[in-house]
């Protein structure tokens, strides 16, 4: 399929869509589910997609390879999809969306922290504009509503952090795999365990696959695994070759826009001060995503 650049604008549109819609179909989904359910069966279902779209991809894998696979598959995939179900019980899908922003400014620290990338001055400046953003984020969602457990927003955060660290291991350990077969082998590397979790939480029973809820929440979740898993994860590869990373990390700040509005319409209240925290968190995740000038 040949490249077409002027398409970047198109692919940072349904991008922005799609993964800015996965967070209210996480919501609807756990209406059925319980978030154990939700996250074995995303996975689930995420591998069966993938097998269809890209078996032969996994082709030619070594061991050494296989081993990452593993590990950057808990890490960039099984964590997070429990830890954000886990959360959504109790945290707006929006506020979710907004603070899984903060990735890029976790990717920087890691880097910093790990593996001695150099930090400029401004990304300092972001780094301290995210962190400022998120507590005023966490604060303004508690004066809305009092009785929110703010310490689920740990959760986002600890999957933020899994993503950032995910990043460097699929740059320095997975260079020569191809987005395919490094999309496929996570999943299939997590599969077992989330057939086992799911074996374990009651989800087989008469009484359980028979409600409403569940067929409703299980609808959800498929799109959720198929759209905004198996089809943004081929189109965000293509993204990639077609524009430059300035322009790819964007999709970073509109995904945010997207998620508030789902919020909005299925009765999330969104106050004043939560909207100014979101932008002094996008303000910062712009400096500290924004590379530095050639000289």
């Amino acid at each position: 399929m040949q490249l077409i650049p002027q398409n970047k604008w198109l692919y940072l549109f349904l991008l922005s869509l799609i993964w800015g819609s996965s967070y209210i179909l996480i919501k609807r989904g756990l209406v059925g589910l319980t978030p154990i359910q939700l996250g074995s069966v995303r996975i689930i279902f995420s591998t069966i997609f993938l097998l269809f779209m890209g078996y032969k991809s996994l082709n030619g894998l070594s061991k050494k390879e296989w081993k990452w696979l593993v590990i950057t598959g808990f890490l960039g995939t099984f964590f997070p999809s429990f830890f954000f179900a886990f959360a959504q019980q109790y945290i707006d899908s929006a506020v979710a969306a907004i603070l899984n922003s903060l990735t890029p400014i976790f990717t920087l620290l890691v880097g910093v922290a790990f593996f001695a990338s150099k930090i400029l001055t401004r990304q300092y400046a972001g780094v301290l504009l995210g962190f400022i953003g998120s507590v005023g984020l966490i604060w303004g969602g508690s004066q809305i509503a009092e009785n929110q457990p703010t310490e689920y927003v740990l959760l986002i955060i600890c999957a933020s952090m899994c993503y950032a660290v995910n990043i460097y291991f699929l740059k320095h350990k997975l260079a020569n795999v191809s987005p395919m077969a490094m999309t496929l082998g996570n999943f299939i590397a997590i599969l077992p365990p989330a057939v086992v979790l799911l074996l374990f939480s009651d989800f087989f029973s008469m009484q359980q696959l028979q409600s409403n809820k569940v067929l409703s929440s299980l609808g959800f979740v498929a799109l959720l695994a198929f759209f905004g898993t198996a089809i943004a994860k081929v189109m965000f590869n293509r993204f990639v070759k077609m524009a430059s990373a300035v322009f790819v990390s964007s999709v970073t700040y509109t995904l945010p826009i997207v998620a508030l509005f789902w919020g909005m319409l299925d009765g999330e209240r969104i106050g004043g001060f939560q909207l100014l925290a979101t932008a002094i968190i996008l303000i910062g995740v712009s400096l500290s995503n924004r590379p530095a000038k050639a000289k």
